[in-house]
């Protein structure tokens, strides 16, 4: 007997969560069963996947060889029952979708509500991860589809959603707040700059910026979120960089922060679509990335 699909869901549900009673809450079945399930499953491979003890559950080496194994054979799966259920005028089934946490909440939930009243049949699940996350997790099968800043690479497809410029985010009383002009990269210069973390490709945009200013990156402070380097930047100070579609969304809406786009060519960021060059659903994501790119144009325009 061969493992079943099912045992795979479960032995990747686990490794996911690292808990036996996460992964059957995941699955939609008993932990006993779950349980049972992936012992039956060690026995039919002959090798022990899993360690178990009172914290919860660690893959053995082999164990990550089929894991890895087991997302592909399941993304395999999936774009099979998608190719089965899709007609050549609509869409249906479910896309995994992963995407940057510093554009998701600020393009998607409008766009969702437009594929869904266009694909009703269609069903989105989605995932923020930072940048380099996402492209190790499309590759592995995790995500069918991402949104993501977009690099040149021989194994994707990707198709251009949105060209963002870059904002400063600053108190009201800092000197940068006495214009709306746009800023040139001259005034940045000897400033200390916020930006996300590490594995946000934004991050390395920053970096770029400051050392073609002269401005510096903060050195006691990442952000986790555009959010927090928003709320430090209204502390004063400290100049929050912030994408187009968040400076429109939310921070222009902020009476205690003052934004202004910056005026120079690397101030921006491209952002994308991105699937492997092995999926054959391309031509899904193309009608989903141009209501995407749809989406963002509409929420550009409505800032002017």
């Amino acid at each position: 007997m061969k493992p079943t699909l099912r045992q795979l869901e479960y032995i990747v549900a686990i490794a996911e969560t690292g808990s036996f009673s996460e992964a059957a809450k995941r699955t939609f079945v008993s932990q006993p069963s779950l349980s049972t399930q992936i012992k039956d499953m060690e026995v039919e491979l002959g090798a022990p996947l899993l360690e178990r003890s009172s914290l919860g559950a660690i893959l053995t080496p082999i164990g990550e060889v089929v894991v890895a194994r087991a997302r592909i054979i399941l993304r395999d799966v999936e774009t099979l029952k998608h190719l089965t259920r899709e007609s050549e005028n609509s869409l249906a089934g479910q896309v995994r979708l992963g995407v940057l946490p510093s554009i998701g909440p600020y393009l998607l939930p409008q766009a969702v509500r437009k594929l869904h009243r266009q694909y009703p049949n269609l069903r989105i699940s989605v995932r923020e991860e930072r940048t380099i996350d996402l492209y190790n997790h499309l590759r592995d099968g995790r995500f069918d589809v991402i949104i993501s800043t977009s690099e040149d690479s021989s194994d994707t497809h990707s198709m251009p959603l949105v060209q963002e410029k870059l904002y400063i985010c600053v108190a009201p009383d800092d000197a940068l707040a006495t214009s709306r002009n746009p800023v040139s990269i001259s005034d940045l210069a000897k400033r200390e700059l916020l930006s996300l973390g590490y594995g946000h490709k934004l991050t390395q945009t920053v970096q770029n910026l400051a050392d073609l200013s002269g401005a510096v990156m903060s050195s006691d402070y990442e952000g986790t979120s555009l959010d927090a380097i928003r709320q430090m930047a209204s502390m004063g100070g400290r100049i929050a960089i912030l994408p187009s579609l968040y400076a429109i969304s939310e921070a222009k809406k902020d009476p205690d922060l003052f934004v202004r786009p910056i005026d120079h060519p690397m101030a921006n960021r491209k952002i994308g679509l991105i699937w492997r060059q092995s999926s054959p659903l391309e031509l899904k994501f193309t009608k989903i990335g141009q209501t995407l790119s749809e989406t963002a144009q509409e929420i550009m325009a409505a800032s002017v």
